[in-house]
């Protein structure tokens, strides 16, 4: 074999090496969101923390610290400089009519879904089930489920929901979430912020510390409802506990009543 043979042959040999290579990292399965059978659980409080260079979220309004749930209510800051006036009227009106004895909205209190990016606040165990096509996420209490669809564009006339419609990608280790569409009937945030029919949230889900936390990277853009797009983020621990069956209507007898029975001795 001559010696520019040999030379193509072995270029030969390196192109395919690396179109092999390439194709492997193409096909290079997803991490595993999921943890079993335990569920992640919120490792922070009910506010959403700033981010440097981000307007910062709604926080406790600081006349009215928060105490306790059973000692005090959350009451959002309605001087946050981000806030559309409409946004800051309806807060201060839900914020004094609590102060006057009104008990506060929560939608977990309240046994209806929260929404995104209020979903992320504590309460239950948050559970991840994956796919090719599509991830769904439900959350332990009253056993909410969220679709994200993969690889898909939205649809071209939304129907408002409650958790809208997500469609996602993977870039490298992170799921890249995009939803549009909820109703009108959520809320924000803990302090009750209210959004517009524009409300457009963006995450960027990935896990850190080795596995151990699932961090969740949180932009919200309504130009309705706020003066410039604000960020924050989340991070979930891996759950110790299975989850187990958690039907709100059933285990929140504290502020609201249902009318559910509730047997006085046991049945068996």
């Amino acid at each position: 074999m001559s010696r520019s043979a040999s030379v193509c042959l072995k270029c030969g040999v390196f192109v395919l090496l690396a179109l092999v290579a390439s194709g492997s990292a193409q096909a290079a399965s997803p991490p595993d969101f999921s943890n079993g059978n335990m569920g992640w659980l919120h490792d922070g409080g009910a506010t959403f923390p700033p981010v440097e260079g981000s307007p910062s979220p709604v926080v406790q309004d600081p006349a009215h610290p928060f105490i306790s749930q059973a000692a005090s209510w959350r009451l959002g800051d309605t001087s946050n400089p981000n806030l559309k006036p409409w946004v800051r009227d309806a807060m201060k009106k839900d914020n004094d009519e609590i102060l006057a004895g009104k008990i506060a909205f929560q939608a977990r209190s309240s046994c209806v879904p929260s929404g995104v990016p209020n979903m992320f606040l504590p309460g239950n165990a948050l559970q991840i089930v994956q796919s090719p096509t599509k991830i769904v996420m439900f959350k332990q209490g009253n056993w909410e489920f969220r679709h994200i669809y993969l690889d898909v564009p939205h649809s071209t006339n939304v129907k408002p929901s409650w958790y809208g419609e997500s469609v996602g990608h993977w870039e490298g280790d992170t799921l890249v979430v995009d939803t549009i569409g909820q109703n009108l009937k959520t809320l924000v945030d803990a302090f009750r912020t209210p959004h517009s029919d524009k409300l457009h949230v963006i995450e960027r889900w990935r896990l850190i510390d080795g596995g151990k936390t699932l961090e969740v990277k949180i932009t919200v853009d309504d130009p309705d409802a706020f003066n410039a797009p604000w960020s924050t983020y989340v991070h979930h621990e891996r759950g110790r506990f299975p989850l187990v069956e958690d039907i709100c209507a059933e285990n929140n007898l504290n502020l609201f009543d249902y009318k559910m029975p509730v047997a006085e001795k046991p049945d068996f």
